[in-house]
């Protein structure tokens, strides 16, 4: 088995990934950072988000497991202190692969037929640098409602308990296959009338947004920002594509989110 280790870089992390890398190695596995088999993230879930994005090409056959050096994570469930049971489960490949939706953003122009398409792990959001944004939404071929507010967030199911559960959005179980748009200061009075809640949207469904008049917009990926310009519209979808996680125990997502968000002893 080929392995590969993403670190936060700081001290601890980088001392954790020097010795993951010499154990692995004693029991036979080889370090590949060019077409691993599984991949260590060791940081936090910001480091998890790295390690996805660098092996985007290879989701079918990459896997992920990470060890959180800070606060304990969504996808970063292992403590530092475990890391010898980790390698010899990853050793003996004690686990099983459990696969999770992704979302797809497809960035279309205004002056040309090229087009940007992006996979995200958390979710998508969409800002204008200047003003208010005003969008209009399609879903599915018919248009829903005209937003106007600071922006819009389309998430997937693992990504509902970060930003978007910050904006009010429901926490979805990551086994679902779907996506959900939730709202950033909406706009609503007597003139201008949002829906005003999340939207989950399944996976057959489509979400596209169209410039009312503003072309230029900040768009995020995960973690990565990103100007585009002259946009003629931004399509949402469940993505073909699956992140796979190695799971080597029982951790039930529900205990994570009461252990993340309830649990004052964590």
């Amino acid at each position: 088995m080929k392995f590969a280790i993403q670190s936060r870089n700081d001290a601890h992390s980088n001392e954790l990934m020097d010795s993951a890398k010499t154990y692995l190695s004693d029991f036979g596995l080889v370090w590949d950072e060019e077409s691993p088999d599984i991949v260590i993230s060791i940081g936090g879930d910001g480091t998890l988000l790295h390690a996805f994005h660098r092996y985007r090409e290879q989701l079918s056959t990459v896997a992920f497991v990470g060890i959180h050096t800070g606060h304990l994570g969504f996808y970063a469930d292992w403590k530092p202190a475990e890391i010898e049971k980790l390698v010899i489960s990853i050793a003996k490949k004690e686990f099983e692969v459990i696969q999770y939706p992704l979302l797809e953003a497809t960035i279309n122009y205004r002056n040309n037929d090229e087009e940007s398409v992006y996979l995200a792990l958390n979710e998508s959001t969409i800002k204008s640098p200047d003003v208010t944004l005003v969008m209009d939404v399609e879903l599915n071929d018919s248009h829903f409602e005209r937003f106007r507010g600071d922006g819009l967030c389309m998430s997937t199911p693992s990504g509902s308990t970060a930003y978007n559960k910050a904006l009010g959005g429901a926490i979805i179980h990551p086994s679902l296959e779907a996506m959900q748009l939730t709202e950033m200061a909406s706009i609503n009075n007597r003139v201008f009338r949002t829906v005003g809640a999340p939207l989950v949207l399944p996976s057959h469904h489509t979400c596209v947004l169209k410039p009312v008049k503003a072309v230029d917009f900040m768009v995020t990926i995960d973690h990565l920002q990103l100007l585009h310009k002259d946009v003629k519209s931004i399509q949402y979808r469940v993505a073909k594509e699956k992140v796979r996680f190695a799971r080597f125990r029982p951790f039930p997502f529900w205990k994570r989110v009461h252990d993340s968000f309830i649990d004052s002893d964590v």
